[in-house]
């Protein structure tokens, strides 16, 4: 058996390259995500999910692959942040939209952080992007 030059290097995953939450009521998270969060949809929408034009990882939502209602805390134990421009002023539009805030804005290791919950339940923590060095 010989194995090609191209594959001779031991494998190393290179890290995440998409992100998707299965959800209950795609309408409803769509809706959420886009007017509550402000995230905006990518135009390319397969069935059965919606694609936000996230960076640096694409971050979509979809109907389940699996029972949802098996569990009562969905993402119990996954850590799922996503930068912001300004951590406190989303987290100020997201209060007066009535969104479930479950941590106020803090210091964090990656800035200003603040974490709220979505329509099915799953915690997000928003961070303020570090700007890139000039």
């Amino acid at each position: 058996m010989t194995t090609s030059s191209k594959h001779a290097d031991k494998p190393q995953v290179i890290g995440p390259s998409f992100i998707a939450l299965q959800v209950r009521d795609l309408e409803a998270s769509r809706k959420f995500y886009l007017e509550q969060v402000g995230l905006t949809a990518s135009p390319h929408m397969p069935p059965g999910a919606v694609i936000f034009e996230a960076k640096p990882i694409p971050f979509a939502i979809r109907t389940p692959m699996v029972d949802l209602d098996a569990t009562s805390k969905l993402g119990w134990g996954v850590s799922f942040w996503m930068a912001a421009t300004d951590a406190d002023a989303l987290h100020a539009e997201l209060v007066e939209k009535g969104v479930s805030i479950v941590l106020p804005p803090a210091d964090g290791p990656f800035g200003r952080f603040f974490s709220f919950r979505d329509p099915d339940g799953y915690g997000i923590t928003v961070h303020t992007a570090k700007q890139a060095a000039a």
